[in-house]
């Protein structure tokens, strides 16, 4: 008897799941007594399916209607099923596995592609075991159209899984932070551009505001602008559209930004898609220019990064002539006449790559790719350029890396900050800009350093042991930047400043400073020295010296500038002449500084000129003299070796008795020990 009963109650239970779990119609016969809101159900419907059955379908439009007409009926299957299919294609993707393990609790048979939906729904929620299960029971029937390429499609999918199971187990330590409502809006905000010491951020926005007005016809959405915050302490903003003539009635986008923040690159709809590039003059940027057809094709050209010293571009295109997969990573040389070069197979895979993004390094690239070990869509991987060839890929792992698309990554010149966008819960309302944080290796702990042999004490001795610090690892570059100004006028200068390599007495990049502000921000890349350059129409040039050994960490220098007129009684300070120690022998790390001066005199043909040595108050003061002296007249030598009339030129030694600089500390003596000249006559 009893056994009866217990059967017959799990014969109940049974019944009551199987009748709780069958889908629910839209029909009278089920909503009767709710006619109008039946009614208004069925109208989402039919509106949300002419959306949906598209072509191509416009799923982010169909998803309103169908996300109201099934809080009337949450129970239909197919509804929950087009539903997570919805959300399958749209910014939010993890939401759709709830739609869609409802669709299948409802009716297991509701469509063939079940099984492979809910993998993907898994997959997206970082499930990676369920998402391979589901993967497995996928596999297309036999004689299935395209049956090859979703079979290979699922392995793909199921390799991913593996990639991010094993990627979560070692996670990145970092913070990833909301950047805030200063720069982030309730509409899409993403491709974020950032100055090399974070002081200007730029990106793309949807808002309704947007210039013109004008909705995309696709998406539903505004047009695309470009907006521009700076940073106020640790918070940025407000965050402003740029004006005419960058941003435009269509779409407008940004793609790279120059280490200094003056020049930028923008996506345009033109051509199938192409790259221009504006300057920014004062606080106005120019109209955008099209960068020409050397690297602008018929094809999709999306994304690009300058190198560091803005001769070479490294772009996206998805062009078909001497591609290795969908889209590919090249590289050009900006002013040169060649074509552009691939990167080639360690870099691009048959997969797409997007998202490129050189480092102030010079050698450090980021990217977004499908291939490699991706966890999912696209993720952000690392390669550093090295005796002559790219580095394996590395996956910037979880979570930075999801297994959704995680692409248009870029990183401050420090490495300690990185900026993305993503579809988060806690974002403003749509796509957010946020900033991740490397936090670096984890500390070890520190184990009980109690003296356990004295047991016998009643207060046991303790010695305090501090664990071995633990290096978060720096970036091999040095940022300078400054203010240039007149001496006299204090006011804000445009000045050129030439980037020097010493060793080869070489320029090897130009930049300019704001026309308006005066600001300037070069990088410098570890292992050169370094000579910089300051000069402008109607000034005496300024130089300064960075030696820069290989493995130099990251350091931000800031030297403000006061450009000298051409004046009788003006002293110029030549931080780039060099001797040996304790000799008056010229290196040739000289030579550039050399021919600077030499081209000084030759444009001012009345110049007459004064050489003069200096150094510290370390050693014999009668040695110092006679030491500077002889360098002073090394330096006459050679400009009369260069043509330069010696009745235009002096030279003297004041040993150490013109000091600049405190001789108390190592920077005031390296300051005072210097080669100068000194205008007589104009």
């Amino acid at each position: 008897m009893m056994f009866t009963r217990l059967a017959a109650l799990a014969l109940t239970l049974l019944l009551a799941v199987s009748a709780s779990a069958q889908s629910v119609e839209f029909s009278k016969d089920r909503f009767g007594n709710d006619k109008e809101g039946l009614k208004a159900a069925q109208k989402a419907i039919k509106t949300g399916d002419e959306w949906y059955f598209a072509d191509p379908p416009k799923y982010e439009r169909a998803l309103p209607y169908y996300l109201e007409a099934q809080k009337f009926n949450p129970n239909n299957a197919q509804l929950n099923l087009k539903i997570g299919d919805c959300y399958l294609n749209s910014g939010f993707r993890p939401r759709s596995l709830t739609y869609l393990q409802k669709a299948f609790e409802l009716d297991e048979q509701v469509d063939p592609r079940m099984h492979y939906l809910l993998g993907r729904g898994l997959h997206l929620n970082a499930r990676w075991q369920e998402a391979i299960a589901e993967y497995k029971k996928a596999t297309p029937p036999a004689g299935a159209k395209n049956a090859l390429a979703q079979q290979q499609e699922i392995r793909k999918h199921i390799t991913e899984c593996e990639s991010g199971l094993a990627l979560m187990k070692k996670p990145t330590r970092v913070f990833i932070d909301n950047v805030g409502p200063g720069v982030n809006s309730p509409f899409p905000d993403y491709g974020p551009v950032i100055s090399a010491d974070e002081s200007v951020i730029l990106f793309t926005s949807r808002r309704d505001n947007s210039t013109g007005g004008q909705t995309d016809p696709e998406s539903g959405g505004f047009f695309e602008d470009i907006y521009q915050a700076t940073r106020n302490g640790k918070e940025w903003g407000p965050a402003k559209a740029l004006a005419d003539p960058v941003n435009t009635e269509g779409h407008d986008a940004t793609v790279g930004l120059a280490p200094d923040g003056q020049r930028m690159l923008i996506y345009v709809e033109n051509n199938g898609g192409d790259l221009n590039e504006c300057d920014l003059r004062g606080n106005k940027w120019s109209k955008p220019q099209t960068l020409g057809k050397r690297v602008n094709t018929n094809a999709h050209e999306s994304s690009a990064s300058y190198s560091p010293d803005g001769r070479m571009l490294y772009y996206v295109s998805d062009q078909p002539e001497g591609g290795l997969g969908s889209r590919d990573i090249y590289k050009i040389e900006l002013e040169g006449k060649g074509k552009a070069v691939n990167l080639g197979p360690v870099i691009n895979t048959p997969y797409g790559e997007e998202g490129v993004f050189m480092h102030p390094d010079g050698k450090t690239m980021y990217f977004s790719s499908e291939g490699h070990n991706s966890m999912g869509g696209y993720d952000i991987f690392k390669s550093v350029y090295e005796n002559g060839k790219w580095s394996k890929p590395e996956n910037l792992g979880w979570p930075i890396n999801t297994p959704d698309d995680d692409v248009f990554f870029v990183i401050s010149a420090s490495g300690r900050h990185g900026y993305y966008s993503s579809y988060r819960d806690d974002g403003q309302g749509s796509k957010d800009i946020y900033q991740i944080t490397f936090l670096g290796p984890e500390k070890p702990p520190v184990l009980s350093n109690e003296d356990q042999l004295l047991a016998s004490r009643v207060a046991p001795v303790k010695e305090t042991v501090l664990a071995a610090a633990v290096p978060v690892a720096t970036t091999q570059v040095t940022i300078l930047k400054g203010v240039v100004t007149d001496a006299e006028s204090k006011q804000p200068l445009e000045a050129t400043i030439d980037v020097v390599d010493n060793q080869k007495s070489q320029t090897i990049a130009s930049f300019r400073s704001n026309s308006q502000s005066g600001r300037y921000l070069v990088s410098l890349p570890s292992g050169i020295n370094y000579g910089i350059v300051v000069r402008q129409e109607g000034y005496l040039f300024h130089s300064e010296n960075f030696d820069l050994p290989a493995g130099a960490a990251y350091s931000e220098v800031v030297k403000d500038v006061a450009l000298k007129k051409l004046n009788v009684g003006v002293k110029v300070v030549l931080n780039n002449i060099f001797f040996d120690t304790d000799k008056s022998t010229l290196r040739k790390e000289s030579t550039a500084e050399l021919e600077r001066l030499v081209a000084l005199l030759n444009e001012t043909p009345k110049l007459r000129i004064e050489i003069s040595g200096h150094t510290d108050n370390v050693g014999n003061p009668a040695y110092n003299q006679k030491l500077s002296e002889n360098r002073a007249r090394v330096v006459v030598d050679y400009l009369i070796t260069k043509g330069i009339d010696k009745g235009r030129l002096t030279f003297a030694g004041y040993g150490l008795t013109q000091p600049v600089a405190s001789n108390t500390t190592k920077e005031g003596r390296q300051q005072n020990r210097r080669t100068e000249f000194k205008v007589l006559e104009k």
